[in-house]
Formats: structure tokens, sequence, C-alpha cells
């Protein structure tokens, strides 16, 4: 197992994963790969947490899940993942209201190999770490972030990367979409 995480500049790996994508019954599932991905011509936002049925992440999975329409505006794809079956995260969605109708697909890495070629693989437990990815849509990584199992991250602080990423252009410390770039 690699210890490094894949960091900007890196080809995202490539993958074929089932998700969960509904509770309505016999459209619960749907497998999902790089090439829909990246053929797609947007951007994709990947976040991963720990387990599922536990406290940190189901406010993580919900906010991301708020912000649903922020990202489409840009142009992006939401996924969220972690290393639980598919089948638990059907469960999770079922037996948690808040979790009802999340708006984005919730891939399954039970083989833990795109976690493990991601280097977010917690040694111990064999979780995913919180990690953020943003892919632009050539499949290159243009930020990560990965956080201890036990704190939460900020969406909003995703979007503000997220948009100052496809500005394509220099953005000084705190910038916010709307404000000027820098010049060279």
């Amino acid at each position: 197992m690699s210890n490094k995480i894949l960091s900007v500049g890196s080809k995202f790996p490539t993958f074929n994963k089932r998700a969960v994508v509904s509770i309505e019954k016999d459209k619960e599932f749907f497998d999902i790969n790089t090439d829909q991905l990246f053929e797609s011509g947007k951007w994709t936002v990947l976040f991963w947490w720990p387990k599922d049925f536990t406290f940190v992440c189901p406010t993580e999975i919900i906010e991301f899940d708020k912000h649903i329409d922020d990202f489409k505006n840009r142009n992006t794809v939401l996924l969220g993942a972690s290393t639980d079956s598919e089948f638990v995260h059907l469960a999770w969605r079922l037996n948690n209201a808040d979790l009802n109708d999340i708006s984005f697909p919730m891939i399954a890495d039970t083989s833990k190999s795109l976690a493990e070629e991601l280097g977010i693989l917690e040694a111990h437990e064999k979780i995913a770490y919180r990690a953020t990815f943003i892919i632009d849509p050539q499949g290159i990584i243009r930020w990560v972030s990965v956080y201890d199992l036990s704190v939460g991250r900020n969406v909003n602080e995703v979007i503000r990367v997220l948009d100052a990423l496809q500005t394509d252009e220099l953005t000084p410390c705190g910038w916010q979409k709307g404000e000027a770039t820098l010049t060279a």
C-alpha cells in the first residue's frame, strides 16, 4: 500500500465503481466510471468520508448536498465515497431521514482499491480519510485536502477553491468569486 497521497498535477486514477443514487426500489444503484466523468467536459469534486452510520460524516454529506446547485452552476459533478458497500450506503440512507434525498452518487469502494491508489487509506482501520479532490475536465487533480478522521470540512471553502481554479487566473489570499484577480 502506498502512503503517498496523489496530489495536484496527477492524473486521477481510472475506476469503475457501484454507487447508490436513489432510495427508490429498483433504481438504487448505478455504475460510475472515470470515462463517464471526464467525457462530460465537467469538473468533478469527489469527497470521501470514513464510515457510514457515524457522527461527523452525515453532517458533511448533508452540507455538500445543500450546495448541489452551487456545484451544478459551476459545471461540476459532485460525488461522495467511502469504503463501505453500496448496500451499507443504501441502508444508511433509508435509516437516516436527512440522507433520504441526497442528490449525488455515493460511491462504494468496497475493494478499497481507489482509496488506496489515491493514498487516503488509513493504515489501521483501512478506511478512507476525509479527503476532497477537485479534478478538472481533463482528469487532472487540481486541489486536494485531507482531514483527520475527527474533523469535518468546510464546503464553502471547497466551492471557493473551485471558483478560483475555474478563473484560470491568479487569485489572492481569501479571494471570493466576483472579486478582482491578480495580474503578473
